[in-house]
């Protein structure tokens, strides 16, 4: 019983000294940041955005020249939609196969020889195999231009998030290879990194709420959730690092400031404002 009070007891010190614990403090920074550049080797053709500019997912950001890649479209587009070899060889299977039929009806009334049905099987096997050729040409034209298209595709720089120009690299005529033309940053949310003492290990958990006051003072305090709390305890400083999901629907808190956080007790929205 003893043992059992004394386990209580420090288990309700440790939790009313994280409550009283000072800020920690910690860094506004963006979700996600990229180097977003092209697949392939070539000259920038044009480059659709500038620094500042908010893009979203899947938006062309720059192209590049792409006149050879467009001319092969066009060309593997005009085979795969060509049905006129196939509508030929399926017609000429068909009449093949009237052939046959009469042929037999021929045999059975002893108007014709069996060598004659033979020849009309025969024909009429050669057509089927025409036709099928014709259909696996088609089909493979299909599949050329599926492969053109989605080489013309890699001359299209995308975002592949939605977020915020923050760099520009690169300029219309430029030559690239594996150089970066831009670089976007997500910032909704936005990530909050904080360190805290050894002795607030175990206090902290995913899903926690906090209060983040950014040095600005025009932004006040603002709500935020615990997303991961490291497993390791840094020894060189006796601390652990915190990571935090902090809400930016509006895109108006800009990332890089720094800020003290209030760990919340008591559950995500316990205690928040």
């Amino acid at each position: 019983m003893m043992k059992m009070i004394q386990s209580c007891g420090l288990g309700l010190a440790m939790w009313l000294g994280a409550a009283h614990a000072e800020p920690l403090s910690c860094l506004i920074e963006p979700d996600r940041v990229a180097d977003v550049g092209a697949a392939s080797v070539g000259v920038i053709e044009e480059v659709r955005v500038e620094r500042g500019d908010r893009v979203k997912a899947g938006q062309v950001l720059a192209t590049l020249s792409s006149g050879v890649e467009r001319a092969s479209v066009a060309v593997a587009q005009a085979r795969a939609h060509a049905d006129a070899e196939v509508k030929a060889a399926e017609a000429a299977a068909a009449l093949a196969r009237s052939k046959l039929d009469r042929a037999r009806d021929l045999v059975k009334a002893n108007f014709i020889s069996p060598q004659a049905l033979e020849q009309a099987e025969a024909e009429y096997r050669v057509a089927q195999q025409r036709a099928q050729q014709a259909v696996d040409a088609r089909d493979v034209a299909r599949r050329e231009y599926e492969l053109s298209t989605a080489q013309l595709g890699q001359r299209l720089i995308r975002a592949p998030f939605e977020g915020i120009v923050i760099e520009r690299y690169r300029s219309q005529g430029e030559r690239i290879e594996r150089e970066p033309v831009v670089k976007i940053a997500r910032i909704d949310p936005l990530r909050v990194e904080a360190i805290a003492p050894a002795a607030l290990y175990g206090t902290i958990r995913a899903g926690q709420g906090a209060r983040v006051t950014p040095q600005l003072k025009q932004f006040g305090t603002l709500s935020a959730t615990v997303s991961l709390v490291d497993k390791v305890v840094d020894a060189a400083s006796n601390s652990f690092r915190v990571r935090l999901t902090l809400p930016n629907p509006e895109q108006a808190i800009p990332s890089g400031l720094r800020c003290t956080v209030e760990l919340v007790q008591g559950g995500p929205s316990a205690g928040m404002p």
